[in-house]
């Protein structure tokens, strides 16, 4: 394979706004003209309404699909993200501005080709897992790094492998290190005291803050709203389905975001945590605001895995993992957590920061209330738009 061909490895849609890609009609059922018995009528209606509810296909949504035919169409968003975190590019790079399905651009060609590529090394030698993706290569930049980069320090030096070096220490049991937490934010029965949380404060996206808001009902209902300008933006999780606002109105979460909700949502998470997942694992940690920390890594049936990084002083959490899975690859979220204050009993953080594929934005909360009254009109999913059909 020749190097001058990967600086193209390029996905064919990297845009983050569903609006910018037009929606296709959906198969639709059709007449077998008229039936012999009731029976037969019947027979048609079922199998019309399963044609109907079954989940649109990416081609089925999205117009000029060639190489991610048959993966669920709200899979192909993510997909994007994930190519365009592994390249470091905008949807511009490979699309014609409010014409995604067009393929006048060379990158969006070749990207096709290495897309198809990738898929055949993963299942020729690696048994279809992904284990080679776009950013094996890529690693954030449209050029590939074809040469080794030479480490200032001679790598045989290193403390690992020079001789005499002292063995690292023993790593703590998860479990210990899952205890401790628990008993750092305040045990469990300050967990299981609070029933609401109200948290009022900013959220900063790009250097400009705005007003937000946060409402919490035990054990795993989530709304947050935040104001920029007349807008009105709002996530929400109600323990089993979660929505986004849009310019467009409001949208249901896909299965992916609604996972991860689930865990924000979480308002017993200390104790949950140990309860949701089963396989747990202590790895040495990196270095977070100064701090040394623990990695614990956790996997669950039906759970979406994470890392979770507690400092190895309080016993805190200060950093959460997640990884959403794509047919390319696996989206991660990561986010810190800072400025622990302790309220009725319970210690808990005043900000986070957020960063993923297609954004970062950093909340501060600056007032707390437990155990007040949230409305639960508030967590009743609204009625979404009709998806927009081709004309």
């Amino acid at each position: 394979m020749r190097t001058s061909a990967w600086p193209t490895l390029v996905l064919a849609a990297i845009c983050i706004c569903a609006g910018l890609l037009y929606a296709a009609d959906g198969p639709r059922a059709q007449s077998e003209g008229p039936k012999a018995n009731a029976k037969a009528d019947s027979t048609q209606t079922s199998a019309q309404a399963a044609a109907a509810s079954a989940p649109q296909t990416a081609e089925q949504k999205f117009k000029n699909i060639q190489v991610l035919k048959g993966i669920p169409a709200d899979q192909m968003i993510p997909s994007m993200q994930f190519i365009a975190a592994s390249l470091g590019v905008e949807c511009e790079y490979c699309h014609v501005a409010h014409a995604n399905e067009k393929d006048d651009k060379k990158p969006k060609l070749a990207a096709r080709k290495m897309m198809t590529m990738m898929m055949q090394i993963d299942a020729d030698n690696f048994k279809g897992e992904r284990e080679v993706t776009c950013y094996t290569c890529h690693r954030g930049s449209v050029h590939p790094v074809g040469v080794p980069i030479l480490s200032a320090e001679n790598a045989s030096a290193s403390p690992t492998s020079a001789e005499g070096a002292a063995p690292a220490p023993a790593l703590p049991s998860p479990q210990t290190i899952l205890d401790k937490y628990l008993a750092a934010v305040g045990g469990a029965e300050a967990v299981q005291k609070i029933r609401t949380r109200v948290q009022a404060g900013n959220i900063e996206v790009s250097g400009k803050k705005s007003p937000i808001e946060i409402n919490s009902r035990a054990p795993n209902q989530r709304i947050s709203t935040s104001h920029v300008g007349s807008n009105v933006s709002v996530t929400a999780y109600n323990g089993e389905a979660g929505w986004l606002s849009t310019p467009n109105g409001v949208r249901p979460m896909s299965p992916a975001e609604r996972q991860a909700a689930s865990i924000d949502a979480q308002l017993y998470f200390p104790e949950w945590l140990p309860k949701a997942y089963q396989d747990f694992k202590t790895l040495p940690g990196e270095t977070i605001d100064g701090k040394s920390t623990y990695l614990v890594t956790a996997i669950g049936t039906g759970q979406v895995p994470l890392n979770l990084y507690f400092d190895q002083q309080s016993g805190l959490l200060l950093r959460l993992v997640r990884f959403a899975e794509t047919p390319l690859g696996k989206n991660p979220t990561q986010i810190d957590y800072a400025d622990y204050r302790v309220v009725d009993g319970l210690k808990i953080p005043y900000r986070w920061a957020l960063a993923r594929p297609n954004g970062r934005f950093t909340i501060q909360i600056d007032d707390v209330k437990q155990n007040v009254p949230v409305d639960e009109k508030l967590f009743v999913m609204p009625n979404a738009p009709e998806a927009p059909k081709n004309p």
